[in-house]
C-alpha cells in the first residue's frame, strides 16, 4: 500500500504546476504535500536552496501571470525504496509549455524524500537537476 500512496503523492506534486487548457495551477497544494520545514534544492549552475514558501511564491506568480502557459511536467521513470516510515524516490521527468510566447520542452532528474506521518506520506525534501 505504501508504494501506491507514494505514487499518488508524487503525481499530485507534479500536477500542482499544470496550467494546461487555461486552468489555474494549484501550487498552493505544495504546502500540504511537504512538511512545513521541508528543504528544496535546485542543483546545477543555478544552485539554490529554498524553503517551502520561497519555492511556492515565484512559481505561483510565473504560472498565474500569463508568462508560462500550457505547462505541465510528468514523471517518465522512477525507482522508489521504502524502509518502514521513510522512502526515497529517484526519477526522470519531462516538462513542456510556452514561456514568453516560445514553446519549450525539457526534463531532468528529481529525488524526493518521503516520511510517513499521522496524516500519511509527506515529502520531507526534494532536489532536482534540469538537463538543458
Amino acid at each position: 500500500m505504501s508504494k501506491i500512496e507514494i505514487d499518488a503523492v508524487t503525481a499530485e506534486f507534479f500536477g500542482a504546476f499544470d496550467n494546461r487548457g487555461g486552468k489555474a495551477a494549484d501550487v498552493a497544494r505544495i504546502r500540504r504535500l511537504l512538511l512545513p520545514g521541508g528543504v528544496i534544492v535546485k542543483a546545477g549552475p543555478e544552485f539554490t536552496v529554498y524553503t517551502v514558501e520561497e519555492f511556492i511564491e515565484p512559481r505561483h506568480r510565473l504560472l498565474a501571470d500569463g508568462r508560462l502557459v500550457e505547462f505541465s511536467e510528468w514523471e517518465v521513470s522512477e525507482r522508489t525504496e521504502i524502509a518502514g516510515d521513510i522512502a526515497s524516490r529517484f526519477g526522470e521527468y519531462r516538462k513542456s509549455g510556452i514561456l514568453d510566447g516560445e514553446p519549450f520542452e525539457g526534463g531532468g532528474t528529481k529525488t524526493i524524500q518521503f516520511v510517513r506521518t499521522s496524516d500519511g506520506w509527506r515529502i520531507s525534501a526534494f532536489a532536482w537537476y534540469d538537463e538543458h
